[in-house]
């Protein structure tokens, strides 16, 4: 990754990841190629599978591929086929030319018609024949990010699909923290943390200043060279605080230290803009016309950089194109919601 040659302390573009970025290339090439290729990407919270998602999304569509995306949302796995939904609304064009009981399986999956409960052989095979009528057209990569939220339902009648992708240029791409049962079988790419010489740079980057090497060495080590954590983690933190490193008598695990760094950056806004973040986190659709009306009347060119880059009107580090459920904070208001984080 790099720096937003804005100024230092904002490391945004992917520059590293080489072994990675070959896997995901050969999938674009042999898709293209008239191909299919299916694929997991596995890592913890943070090692950054969203960033090689995107990069894969813009290969695919620089290579003139159809890209389609999905994401798990925790608050959806309860909602048989929400992320199948998500996946397949673009194409449903195109489901008239599925075979009737297909299509009758998928309507009724999706709600666009009454009927009894749908059988899950169904939707698998319907499923598979949308995205090869899709492919038909041009070549379609699918890219699930969190699996690990998606629904049951969704979740296995994408695995079904993906074990039997055939001779058509299909490629379908997950990203999870765990394996998941119903993937298995499928190639992995496993991701870890940074090695140290690109870990050791990205934290020279996030950092507003100068750090001791000992220091900065101490502090990939602790981080495991986690991208998220390395980003985050440094954000608000004293000078004695960053000289000490992270291993702190009372730190917990890696996630949870994340997450208060998050908070951190939700104290030092003013009230006005955490009620704003707060309206946004709750807003389910990313649309920031829906929740920019909402805003206070002053901080208004303040803060309105940014809602497209990186929130440095309002020194919070927060973008809008929010997308998954990384931290809960309490606000003063007593209410609860979920701030979703770019990865």
């Amino acid at each position: 990754m790099t720096a937003d040659p804005a100024g230092r302390g904002r490391a945004t573009a992917l520059t590293d990841r080489i072994s990675e970025r070959g896997v995901l290339d050969r999938v674009v090439h042999a898709v293209r190629a008239g191909e299919s290729r299916a694929l997991l990407v596995r890592g913890d919270p943070g090692v950054g599978k969203t960033v090689l998602l995107d990069y894969l999304a813009g290969q695919a569509a620089g290579a003139g591929c159809r890209v389609a995306r999905a994401a798990g949302v925790q608050w959806e796995m309860e909602l048989a086929f929400a992320g199948l939904h998500q996946l397949c609304r673009p194409m449903l064009g195109r489901a008239g030319r599925l075979p009737v009981p297909q299509h009758d399986t998928l309507r009724t999956a999706f709600g666009i018609a009454a009927g009894p409960p749908p059988d899950r052989f169904l939707v698998g095979l319907a499923v598979l024949s949308l995205l090869s009528e899709v492919a038909g057209e041009r070549p379609l990569i699918c890219l699930i990010d969190d699996e690990q939220w998606l629904d049951r339902a969704s979740a296995q009648a994408l695995g079904f699909a993906a074990r039997r992708l055939g001779a058509d240029p299909v490629g379908m791409v997950f990203a999870a923290r765990e394996p998941d049962p119903g993937l298995a079988g499928l190639p992995e790419l496993k991701v870890g943390g940074l090695g140290d010489e690109d870990a050791r740079a990205l934290l020279d980057e996030a950092l507003p200043g100068p750090l001791d090497v000992r220091v900065r060495d101490l502090i990939v080590a602790e981080t495991r060279g986690n991208p998220l954590a390395l980003l985050e983690l440094p954000r608000g933190l004293s000078p004695t605080e960053l000289a000490g490193g992270f291993g702190l008598p009372d730190a917990g695990p890696l996630p949870g230290r994340i997450e208060n760094s998050f908070a951190r950056q939700l104290d030092a806004l003013p009230g006005q803009t955490r009620r704003l973040v707060q309206l946004a986190a709750a807003d389910p659709s990313g649309d920031r016309s829906l929740v920019w009306p909402s805003r206070p009347a002053r901080r208004t060119r303040r803060c309105r950089r940014g809602w497209s880059s990186s929130a440095t009107g309002c020194g919070s580090g927060i973008r809008w194109r929010v997308q998954r459920p990384t931290g809960r904070r309490r606000f003063p208001t007593g209410s609860r919601c979920t701030l979703r984080w770019p990865r």
